[in-house]
């Protein structure tokens, strides 16, 4: 039986007639092959990945299983359409904070037609892109059984300043995060979901390492999930702490050069989460001021 994904912060979402990506119970997320190059781009991605002996099995980890494509109803109604098959990231996971980072201050690849980098640029301009070198694109943080989610809309966590973005990366790993809106983020799980070994911290300088050296492809338009089980948290055992690199309609061969454009916003994010660790309680509260709480 497929259903809408519950946990889908940012893209494209099904409903209300849309097209967008479904689940079933055992485990799989199908994504509609989007009909132009977009499509076909990724697929491309998705099949030279998988089978490149070249990407050690410790980087692998941080991309989505690729199952192929199949025939599917699409979820607007429109019949049987294509979809990659790919492993839903929040399976097994009952209540989980995720958030959905855009990354690079560019998110147009070189090749891309003259009105589409117009529209890129605009966005890129009017969001954190640019001066930050990534934008969050969706959030959700899971408060507790009885306050749930705190969801702002996409719209309203795009376009923050350098100190808003820093509060609500505060506010992902707070134990307070949906009881009062003016209180200052605890930052509780810091610890145990950006730091430590096996941490998020950890994750992305491993992530780091590789951006560092590889010079096969160049991940334009593509999103970094951060995801916990904050209902672990809350109970003092582990919560789960993963990294997901996802959206590859806009990659492209790297031919011998590395990816800056990944790589700045990579080291920006880095920062951000290194200064929470560091100085938790460093900045006043600021969440007042993003709209559009669920």
């Amino acid at each position: 039986m497929l259903k809408i994904p519950p946990h889908q912060v940012a893209g494209h979402k099904a409903g209300n007639g849309k097209l967008g990506p479904l689940v079933d119970e055992s485990g799989r997320f199908y994504k509609p092959l989007q009909g132009d190059e977009r499509g076909s781009n990724e697929l491309k991605f998705y099949t030279s990945f998988s089978s490149d002996s070249r990407i050690p099995e410790h980087i692998s980890k941080f991309f989505p299983t690729f199952f192929g494509t199949q025939l599917i109803e699409a979820s607007d109604g429109s019949g049987l359409k294509p979809h990659l098959v790919l492993e839903d990231l929040s399976v097994g996971r009952d209540n989980p904070s995720i958030v959905d980072i855009k990354m690079g201050s560019r998110t147009w690849g070189p090749e891309a037609s003259e009105e589409y980098i117009q529209k890129c640029l605009k966005k890129d301009r009017e969001t954190s892109s640019l001066p930050l070198g990534f934008r969050l694109s969706g959030i959700q943080i899971y408060g507790n059984k009885e306050s749930g989610y705190w969801k702002p809309e996409r719209t309203s966590v795009q376009n923050l300043s350098a100190e808003e973005v820093k509060l609500i990366l505060k506010r992902f790993v707070s134990s307070n995060t949906s009881t009062d809106m003016d209180m200052q983020p605890d930052c509780a799980f810091a610890a145990t979901v950006y730091g430590g070994s096996t941490g998020i911290l950890s994750q992305l300088l491993e992530m780091k390492a590789w951006f560092e050296d590889q010079t096969m492809y160049h991940f334009y338009s593509c999103s970094i999930l951060i995801m916990f089980e904050k209902g672990l948290a809350l109970e003092g055992q582990n919560p789960g702490g993963q990294i997901k690199l996802i959206d590859f309609a806009h990659v492209i061969e790297g031919r011998g050069v590395i990816d800056h454009n990944f790589l700045g916003g990579l080291c920006s994010l880095i920062k951000f989460i290194s200064e929470i660790l560091t100085a938790p309680s460093e900045h006043k509260s600021l969440v007042s001021s993003i709209n559009g709480v669920n």
